[in-house]
């Protein structure tokens, strides 16, 4: 079973050697926890798809220290320079032409790769340990909920990885969003994620292209990750709804779980749970995997789920329900 280790000095070296020698840890960062491997080492990387059972054709992300490795491992433009000195450290991965280093298998075979600098103090600190970029898609079973504390990853990775490093539970608790800047003339978002889509149009100046449709986008399920259908989901069946009235509260079965946005005004079964106290999109992103995750794992046979506005956090919100939601 994997040791949580604590991020001190001697551990981080100690997990730079770990990954530097071709093993795979559990990283936090401040999206979700990732499960990290030496992105210039194919054989590393393919102990990744095999703990996850993740298919060899969904891509994974490559974390770098800043702007300046961007280079390293990718074509860099314009663009992503100016995209990374505003928003990096932080959650926007960007998806550009990659270099020969980078193994096909990183990319699922396409001549891009996907680049992240992570805001995460204790990820940051092993990243500028590495002279390798760090290849690392969530850390849990593939489809499954992602993980937002290290215990998430020892429950569902532990007995396939040795190592865990604790960064206490991640802030943002969604993954981060995902922009196609291969042709800088033409950005578009591939995934909604932690960093509001409005923020970078008001970089820009301008709109951007977004999916029509996130769960059936077919240009985007193999260039992006976390882009399929179905992801991010619980084993108990899921039902996404645009809302839920209080009589159906009122009158809920045993066997359903409610999960709504914020604390509801009357009084409910100990089977109504809600994601913030006052429905802040931060902190319903923050709590919705680790939520969905106890909601599974409490024997429910369904659980129902309301909708977040379609502005800024609430996008990336309902990407997330949406998938975890299709059948």
């Amino acid at each position: 079973m994997a040791n949580i280790l604590q991020p001190t000095e001697k551990n981080l070296r100690e997990l730079r050697k770990f990954l530097f020698l071709g093993g795979i840890v559990g990283v936090p960062t401040e999206t979700v926890y990732g499960l990290a491997a030496n992105a210039f080492d194919p054989e590393a990387c393919s102990k990744i798809f095999e703990a996850k059972r993740r298919p060899a054709n969904d891509p994974l992300i490559c974390h770098i220290s800043g702007v300046e490795a961007l280079e390293q491992i990718c074509h860099s433009n314009a663009l992503a320079i100016r995209l990374a000195n505003r928003f990096w450290p932080g959650p926007l991965t960007f998806v550009l032409p990659k270099k020969e280093k980078i193994p096909g298998l990183v990319t699922a075979g396409l001549d891009s790769v996907g680049v992240r600098c992570s805001a995460h103090p204790v990820f940051q600190k092993l990243v500028a340990l590495c002279d390798f970029p760090l290849a690392a898609p969530s850390a849990n079973p593939f489809a499954y909920i992602s993980p937002t504390t290290a215990q998430h990853v020892k429950a569902g990775l532990g007995s396939k990885i040795e190592y865990i490093l604790d960064g206490g539970p991640c802030a943002y608790g969604v993954e981060s969003t995902i922009v196609d800047l291969r042709d800088e003339s033409q950005p578009r978002i591939l995934r909604y994620g932690a960093l509001p889509t409005e923020k970078i149009e008001a970089e820009l100046g301008r709109s951007i292209e977004k999916p029509v449709a996130t769960t059936a986008d077919e240009s985007v399920q193999h260039l992006a990750p976390g882009a399929l259908p179905k992801h991010y989901s619980p084993r108990t069946p899921l039902d996404l709804r645009g809302g839920i009235a209080p009589e159906e509260i009122q009158n809920l079965s045993p066997d359903t779980a409610a999960l709504l946005l914020s604390k509801p005004t009357q009084k409910v079964s100990a089977n109504v749970h809600w994601l913030s106290e006052n429905g802040k999109l931060d902190e319903i992103a923050a709590n919705l995997f680790a939520k969905l995750r106890a909601l599974d794992e409490s024997g429910y046979h369904r659980i129902i789920a309301e909708e977040a506005p379609e502005l800024g956090l609430g996008l990336a919100i309902n990407d997330r329900l949406r998938r975890a939601s299709f059948r």
